[in-house]
């Protein structure tokens, strides 16, 4: 069992595949080390492999658009990705490459164990949800699985080559708000 210290030691000095020769850094999800919600997506980008932070680039300010309209921000939430380098070109990362990285991600999860995690787009609503996960015809639906509520919206990057996903999308989160706020009423009932 790791510690949060010791597991972005381990992600930072990953060599386990052959992402590590192409990034320029690894990059370790961020965020609130005790938030409800954890975002997952599949990979860092360009913008992320510079930084070492998740959502930094474009897509990031997608995501803060997104958070703001369900009331919250950055710090109330935990961001990490399914693999932990950039794939080069930025393309989907390989079944292989996830697998590689899924120790990290379970790692995070145990560590976080928030209630609901969210799937930022196909990719890890493949991995973590269903491997026929449809994100046009299945986000914004939840699924309970191991002690977990999970959700899939529009990747933020999906919204920026069709701007017209917005409008779902922030109804989405207007729906993680309100599963927040169902499963802290169920803890506390009246």
């Amino acid at each position: 069992m790791y510690t949060w210290d010791e597991l972005e030691r381990s992600i930072v000095n990953c060599g386990r595949c052959m992402l590590c020769k192409k990034r320029i850094q690894a990059v370790p999800g961020k965020g609130n080390h005790s938030s409800q919600i954890m975002l997952v997506a599949e990979a860092p980008g360009k913008q992320e492999d510079l930084q070492g932070i998740p959502f930094v680039g474009p897509a990031g300010k997608v995501l803060d658009i997104l958070l703001t309209s369900a009331g919250l921000n950055r710090k109330d939430v935990y961001i990490t990705n399914i693999v932990k380098c950039h794939p080069p070109g930025n393309r989907d990362p390989l079944p292989e490459e996830q697998e590689t990285c899924m120790q990290y991600l379970r790692a995070e999860t145990t560590l976080l164990h928030p209630p609901i995690i969210v799937c930022l787009g196909r990719i890890a609503a493949q991995k973590l949800i269903s491997p026929n996960f449809k994100i046009s015809r299945e986000h914004g639906m939840w699924t309970h699985r191991k002690g977990y509520w999970m959700t899939a919206v529009y990747h933020p990057s999906a919204i920026l080559r069709d701007p017209a996903k917005l409008e779902e999308a922030k109804q989405d989160f207007q729906s993680i708000i309100s599963k927040v706020r169902e499963i802290e009423e169920s803890k506390y009932p009246l």
